[in-house]
């Protein structure tokens, strides 16, 4: 099952100062905007989200046809078929995927109730 773009969304308190906190840690801002509560910051092939306001807990995200630079990848996996294949796997969903072929997303809890966004933001066709 390939899933995508890992990165880790983290709900932040203050967005400037967390911004500064990772840029010193070798971390530069990909996407986002501070207007708009989010920024995306990559360091290597990793990446994170900070997120003010948005959500109450850390989530970790996968992104179904971006690679780690959020560019759009030649071939993947529909987010549609990955949800068909962990429900038929027994895995729950707290939210499910909407039918069609464009963005949408699905969330699950892994066994210590830790939030799994996977997050697809482009069409399949």
């Amino acid at each position: 099952m390939e899933l995508g773009n890992f990165s880790i969304s983290l709900n932040v308190k203050d967005l400037a100062k967390s911004k500064e906190f990772y840029e010193k840690l070798g971390f530069s801002v990909i996407g986002g905007t501070e207007e708009h509560n989010f920024l995306i910051l990559k360091n290597g092939e990793t990446n994170i989200g900070l997120f003010q306001g948005m959500f109450d807990k850390n989530i970790l995200t996968f992104n179904p046809g971006w690679d780690s630079n959020g560019k759009d990848t030649q071939s993947f996996t529909d987010i549609r078929e990955l949800q068909k294949e962990l429900k038929d796997k027994g895995v729950s969903l707290i939210k499910e995927a909407e039918e069609g072929t464009g963005p949408t997303s699905c969330t699950l809890l892994d066994p210590d109730g830790n939030p799994i966004l996977i997050d697809q933001h482009r069409s399949s066709s």
